[in-house]
Parts: structure tokens; C-alpha cells; sequence
């Protein structure tokens, strides 16, 4: 046998020792690299898997440590009215969007629930908005894929979502993301009552930064329904979901200044001061016009029941950790004569039911008054008293946000305190929002409920 210059049996010459030191080494360092891949999934891929069958990734994206939450994430209310045939064909649709979580890393769900054909995306980015207007940040804009292509191609009534991208997005920032789409393709699924502006431009300016060709105003955010962060600040997301009242309908347009806004501040407030709070973000999936029981028109339905719409509004939402429900006026309002409490409980506690078998909490909101307004009728009255009542006794939710004793006029119980009041009797007015944010007790979100065995 030969021996090496220690003396030992078979040991190997030094260049060799060094050779097996950086295999060595570069076995420990993938390893790890797989280890922070791995902590890094926050247990939600198997829902982030949507048309084709593909995970998110990308390739080219390093590991990176951190959770994938929710950043922004509207309700796709319907088929915009006049895009039936041509959809948006040849305009790039830029979308602006404010986060409630900030992260290293970003990825955008695009939805063509409402198209009756496929979808062709042939380019789309995302960037940090340079202020107000469709201008970007210098450095930030990013250009989307899907499995690694450019160009991905939307079912009718499917979703896809993009690769993950390396970019800072700022917590209670804006965000600009744009598509374009050469080929005709409609209805575009759009929600209708965005409160913020976006814009279009004629031809591909994806990959512009200067907004310069973004010349036509839009209220509608198309396509666009999830931006997700990795993020090192929150530990999940929190789901706002209800009506109009959380649409934020008479809400001044670019203020961000509806109450789930308001409650997602609060909550990194009170962080910030060492508060014990959940690290949650907030995502706003209010819909006009809601109700809880009853589907709008149309196939898939625009505006689906509260029941019908759980499922792909707060449940499929990544890594939703609790929810926040305020619904059940329009089903008093839009009743022929003023709905069945007992109907519209039972909807509200099945609504729980769903959210107790995947272990969330669920906080509910008392019904505001809405005396004045056109459809008041003591009989409607009668029924969100009565509703109230057995909300406050806790025999629904498994904690209350009283919006109703927080905004009702003391002089006049049956209507909106007249300085929360929009004018119109029922939809509040800025102060009126940042007030329901207000009546919400934070602590009442930590904690989860057990999942049905």
C-alpha cells in the first residue's frame, strides 16, 4: 500500500484533501440553500398551484427567507361593460395598487374569470410608483413571467399566477403593474370601484417608467386580482370582506382611506410601539352591492353571495391567518319587503363554519344604521336590530367590531352620526371609515379558532 506524508495508510496527497474540503463545502452551502428554500414556503403552495399545474418560481431568483402574504388582493365583481368583443387588445392596462405589506419579493395573480375566451398576456411588469401617476421608480420595474415565458395565455374562467421577482416593495406604498394583450379577448374582469386611479396606453409600454404614454384615466382595476410580498414584517394576512362598506365606495378617491386601510395602519402602529398585535397584513375583498345569501346575475354570477365567493375571496388568499366579515345590510335593503334574520344568521354562521374548519378566526361586524336613506322602513329596521342583538351576544362570531355603536347618531340611534355620514344615510364619509378601523379592538384578531376534526 502506499502511504501518504503522515505515515497513514492510503491517506491522500494534499492537493486531493483540498479538492474533497471544497466538495465538502460546496455540498453544505446547497444544502442550506435547499433548508432556506424550504423554510421560506409558508405552507400554501398547494393553493398557489393554479392553471397548468405549475408552482410559482423562478429560476434565476436566489432563496430568500421570509413569509408570502398578501399585500393587495381585490374581488373580480364581473365583465366590464363594453369589452365583450375586443376586450383591451392592443392597450397596455397599468394598474395602481397599495400594499399593506411590504417584501424582497413579489408575485401577481392575473384573473380571466369573466372572459368567455382565453387571454393572451404577451408582456407584463411590476414596479414602485414614483408618486402619484402612472411613473415608476428608477430601478424598480420588473418584468413578469409564468414558468418562465414571457407570454402566458389566460383560460376563460381561470387564473394564473407569476413567477416570484426580486424587488423592495414598500409597505403602505403604491405599486404600478401593467399588461398588455394584443389579441381581442372579452369581457375583461375587472372591479368596478377601485377609489384609485390607473391608466391605459395605446400600443406595448409595459417596460415604460416614465408614464409618459399612460394619457387615459381609469377608476377600474382589470386583470390584476393578488399581489403577493415575501415578507419579513407580517406573519399572514387578514381578510376585510364585505360590501360596499368595505369597497369604500364614497371614500376620496387615492386617499387610501377606507377602514381596512385605516385598520392595516393601525395595526403597524401599534407594532411599532411594542404592542402585542398579530403582524398581519390586510387585503380589502369588499364588494358593492353585496349580500350574503343572493348571487348577482350572469354565469359565474357578477357579484357572487357572500357563501358563494368565501371559497375564492377569502379561503384561497395566501396564508390568510383571520377574517373580518361586515355584511348582511343589502340583504335587508334589496329584499322586496325586508328578509328573514334567521336566514341571513344562518348564512353569516355558515360563513364561520368555513373559516373554523381551516383553523381562522373570525371577527364580525354589527350592522349600521342606515335611517334616511331611501330604503329605511321600520320593518328593515326591525330586522338589523334583531340581527345586532344576536351578534352582540357572541352566539355568531367569535369576536364583535360594534360599527354600529361606534357611528349610529346617540340623538337618533336608527342613523349614521351626521360627521360619519357620506350624506347619503348609508355609506360613511372619511371619518366615518377611519372610525369602523378605530371600533375594531386589535387584540381581538391574535389567536386562531380550532379546525373542525
Amino acid at each position: 500500500m502506499t502511504r501518504g506524508r503522515d505515515g497513514g495508510a492510503g491517506a491522500p496527497p494534499a492537493k486531493q484533501r483540498a479538492l474533497l474540503a471544497a466538495v465538502l463545502a460546496a455540498i453544505v452551502a446547497l444544502s442550506a440553500a435547499l433548508y432556506v428554500g424550504v423554510a421560506a414556503d409558508d405552507g400554501t403552495q398547494h393553493r398557489d398551484t393554479l392553471a397548468g399545474g405549475h408552482a410559482p418560481r423562478n429560476p434565476a431568483a436566489p432563496a430568500s427567507t421570509g413569509t408570502w402574504v398578501a399585500a393587495w388582493a381585490p374581488a373580480p365583481v364581473g365583465g366590464e361593460p363594453g369589452t365583450e368583443t375586443t376586450g383591451l387588445a392592443g392597450r397596455s392596462v397599468r394598474n395602481v395598487v397599495h400594499t399593506s405589506a411590504g417584501g424582497t419579493s413579489a408575485r401577481v395573480t392575473l384573473s380571466n374569470l369573466y372572459g368567455q375566451s382565453p387571454l393572451t398576456i404577451t408582456h407584463a411588469s411590476v414596479a414602485v410608483a414614483a408618486g402619484p401617476g402612472p411613473a415608476a421608480v428608477t430601478g424598480t420595474l420588473r418584468p413578469l413571467t409564468f414558468t418562465g415565458s414571457r407570454t402566458v395565455v389566460v383560460p376563460a374562467g381561470g387564473q394564473v399566477m407569476s413567477d416570484a421577482v426580486r424587488i423592495t416593495v414598500p409597505h403602505d406604498g403604491d405599486v404600478l403593474i401593467t399588461t398588455y394583450s394584443p389579441t381581442a379577448s372579452g369581457p375583461v374582469t375587472h372591479h368596478p370601484r377601485a377609489r384609485q386611479i390607473s391608466y391605459v396606453a395605446e400600443g406595448q409600454h409595459t417596460g415604460d417608467t416614465t408614464g409618459a404614454p399612460y394619457t387615459t384615466q381609469s377608476r377600474y382595476w382589470r386583470y390584476v386580482t393578488a399581489l403577493d410580498v415575501l415578507s419579513n414584517d407580517s406573519d399572514g394576512t387578514l381578510v376585510a370582506f364585505g360590501d360596499s362598506l368595505t369597497d369604500g365606495v364614497t371614500s376620496t378617491v387615492g386617499a387610501n382611506n377606507r377602514w381596512p386601510d385605516v385598520l392595516s395602519d393601525r395595526l403597524r402602529a401599534a407594532l411599532d410601539d411594542g404592542r402585542k398585535v398579530p403582524r398581519l397584513s390586510v387585503v380589502n375583498e369588499g364588494i358593492s352591492g353585496n349580500r350574503v345569501l343572493t348571487d348577482g346575475l350572469g354565469r359565474p354570477p357578477e357579484n357572487p353571495s357572500g357563501l358563494n365567493r368565501f371559497g375564492r375571496d377569502v379561503l384561497d388568499r395566501t396564508n390568510v391567518r383571520a377574517v373580518v366579515v361586515d355584511l348582511g345590510v343589502n340583504d335587508i335593503l334589496r329584499h322586496p319587503g325586508a328578509g328573514d334574520p334567521d336566514r341571513i344568521l344562518g348564512g353569516l354562521r355558515a360563513l364561520v363554519d368555513r373559516a373554523h374548519a381551516r383553523g381562522l378566526k373570525v371577527v364580525g361586524a354589527t350592522l349600521m344604521p342606515f335611517g334616511g336613506h331611501r330604503g329605511h322602513t321600520d320593518a328593515r329596521e326591525a330586522v338589523r336590530q334583531r340581527i345586532n342583538a344576536e351578534i352582540r351576544s357572541g352566539r355568531v362570531f367569535d369576536a364583535v367590531a360594534d360599527f354600529d355603536k361606534a357611528l349610529r347618531d346617540p340623538y337618533d340611534p336608527r342613523r349614521l352620526r351626521p360627521v360619519y355620514d357620506s350624506g347619503d344615510h348609508l355609506h360613511p364619509s372619511d371619518r366615518g371609515y377611519t372610525r369602523m378601523a378605530q371600533a375594531l379592538d386589535l387584540r381581538t384578531l391574535r389567536g386562531s379558532a380550532p379546525a373542525a376534526l
